[in-house]
């Protein structure tokens, strides 16, 4: 009846009739699932349903909606197995730089005894911090952004952010990880040729 009232506000009268005998206005039931890719299955499922005459959804602008989310999906997994990658050809190539700056003090560590790990775990400490620094300079703003944008589209019916503030966490922490792995993998990378046994 609410929603009557809005779509028919500039015809008082009608309202009026559908006021006096609200029975008039057919039953009718909404259902909102929680993934939007089992819309279909929740459609055919209700329509068999006794008692329902008729079930609508926006069944094909849900399934654009789901192809172009999954699709954004796997572009983000792409991009970002692009931009492990590059991070670890740029860690790579630091530590090369590193090395070639030092190899003078690594000939005299060498010389006077110092085995190759007692060379090697520097660069590894140095890769993994720049990984580390990268990593956080990469969350922090993304952290930022969220608390900054998601509160304007609170009242929203289109855009939802309904994102817990442990997933952000959780997902940040992974990051992180990521990247510290990623600056140990470019480190031994660098490393390779220079320092081997």
């Amino acid at each position: 009846l609410d929603e009557f009232r809005q779509l028919f506000s500039d015809q008082p009268s009608l309202i009026e009739v559908v006021e006096e005998d609200p029975s008039t206005l057919p039953a009718s039931l909404r259902v909102r699932p929680i993934d939007a890719a089992d819309t279909k299955a929740i459609e055919d499922r209700m329509g068999v349903l006794s008692g329902v005459r008729q079930v609508e959804s926006a069944e094909e602008q849900i399934e654009q909606l789901v192809l172009v989310s999954n699709l954004l999906s796997a572009g983000a997994v792409v991009f970002a197995v692009f931009l492990g990658g590059a991070a670890v050809v740029l860690i790579a190539n630091t530590i090369r730089m590193a090395i070639y700056a030092r190899r003078d003090e690594i000939g005299i560590m060498k010389l006077v005894g110092a085995g190759n790990w007692f060379v090697r775990i520097p660069f590894l400490l140095e890769g993994a911090f720049e990984g580390l620094v990268g990593s956080i300079l990469a969350v922090i703003p993304v952290w930022v952004l969220f608390a900054q944008i998601a509160p304007r589209f609170e009242n929203s019916e289109l855009i939802k952010f309904e994102i817990e503030p442990l997933f952000m966490a959780q997902w940040g922490i992974v990051m992180v990880v990521f990247g510290v792995v990623a600056g140990l993998f470019g480190s031994a990378i660098g490393m390779w040729g220079f320092l081997r046994d």
